[in-house]
């Protein structure tokens, strides 16, 4: 007696066939499937070509197991000189001439590679500078406009006119951002000072001093609040929402207890909404660090060889001070100047550190975010 077939084994006699709207819906989910897929491929594939470039640049195997001299050193032009027996020297500007005593004639050529030497200590230090002042500025009137918006503001077109001019602004290009904090924050912001400048648009005496409409000039200030604006329509739109998704009933028991608006809001609503507020911060944490168009005319310097503390101004100058900052030394580096093997250790560190720098905020923040979630559960 022969043994059945194979297939006549395999096959089901009470399967149902795929219908065509089965099949209709099997090639849809297959198409979204693969989308997101692929966008999950495209970011590990990002993400891994950066920590392979750039790891091996910040981490090393001896102790202290990290370049701290990468960390820790402002960034310099790269000397790479060549002997006439094919020996390469890889130095600082202090260095390169020592090297080229020592060597006299049997020196053959010297390379020099700008920003490709030292560390980034200061684009670093103005980084975050700037992410810190634009993230207060921005939750401080994203918030506060959110809530007038959500909490006291009547329904009605010039309230919808408002919040949809809002909602445009998340559309306009980041360079356009970078031209109106130029005109707005460094040309024309109000500065108190005894000795207005020429080019000041308006000067206001008020006895003690005066206000004169000079600009904060290219500075920390001038690129935080360049940035804030960039993210407020993120803020604006994402505090909203959390604090309508507050029940009523919270608002209604306090003002019946003979609270006031305010205090309601403070005390029964803003609590409640804020574990969503954050996630709003998180996301404009990411855009503002990583932005370079608004900077480029507010705040930031392609080479500096101070820290913002280092002025005349000492501490007190912090703000006030031009600044490097990662996304435009990244730019610069990727940019403007010769791409060769020695220019790819600052420019990958640079990325690499980047990368760890937002992840780390935004960690901090998803962390606030739970510890508050679990506060005020509701």
């Amino acid at each position: 007696m022969h043994a059945p077939a194979p297939s006549a084994l395999l096959e089901n006699p009470f399967a149902k066939r795929r219908s065509h709207l089965e099949t209709y819906e099997f090639i849809v989910r297959s198409v979204l499937r693969g989308a997101t897929y692929l966008i999950l491929f495209a970011t590990a594939a990002i993400f891994l070509h950066i920590i392979v470039k750039g790891s091996p640049i910040l981490f090393q195997a001896k102790a202290p197991f990290i370049n701290v001299e990468f960390l820790t050193k402002l960034p310099e032009t790269l000397h790479v000189l060549e002997d006439k027996q094919g020996h390469i020297y890889k130095t600082d500007p202090k260095g390169a001439d020592a090297i080229k005593h020592q060597l006299g004639d049997n020196l053959r050529q010297e390379k020099t590679i700008s920003y490709s030497g030292g560390g980034i200590l200061g684009p670093i230090v103005g980084t975050f500078l700037l992410v810190l002042v634009c993230i207060v500025v921005a939750l401080f009137l994203g918030i506060s406009s959110a809530i007038y918006l959500s909490e006291y503001a009547k329904p009605g077109k010039f309230i919808e006119w408002v919040r949809l001019a809002i909602l445009n602004l998340a559309g306009v290009p980041s360079v356009v951002f970078g031209l109106f904090g130029l005109g707005v924050f460094v040309l024309a912001a109000p500065v108190f000072t005894n000795t207005p400048l020429d080019r000041a648009l308006l000067v206001i005496p008020l006895g003690f001093t005066q206000m004169s409409f000079q600009g904060w000039d290219t500075s920390v200030l001038s690129g935080a609040f360049t940035l804030a604006f960039v993210i407020l329509p993120v803020i604006i739109t994402a505090s909203e929402e959390c604090l309508r998704a507050v029940p009523m009933g919270f608002r209604e028991t306090s003002l019946a207890l003979g609270a006031t608006r305010w205090q309601t809001i403070w005390r029964s609503v803003l609590p409640f909404a804020m574990p969503g507020i954050l996630t709003s911060s998180i996301l404009g944490i990411a855009r503002a660090a990583g932005e370079t168009a608004p900077i480029m005319f507010t705040a930031a310097l392609a080479f500096k060889d101070k820290l913002p503390w280092q002025g005349e101004a000492g501490f007190g100058g912090v703000f006030t001070e031009s600044v490097q900052a990662l996304p435009y030394h990244i730019y610069t580096l990727a940019a403007r100047i010769p791409q060769n093997e020695y220019s790819e250790r600052a420019q990958y560190g640079s990325v690499f550190v980047f990368l760890v720098l937002v992840m780390t905020l935004a960690t901090a923040s998803v962390l606030l975010r739970r510890k508050l979630r679990a506060k005020y559960k509701w």
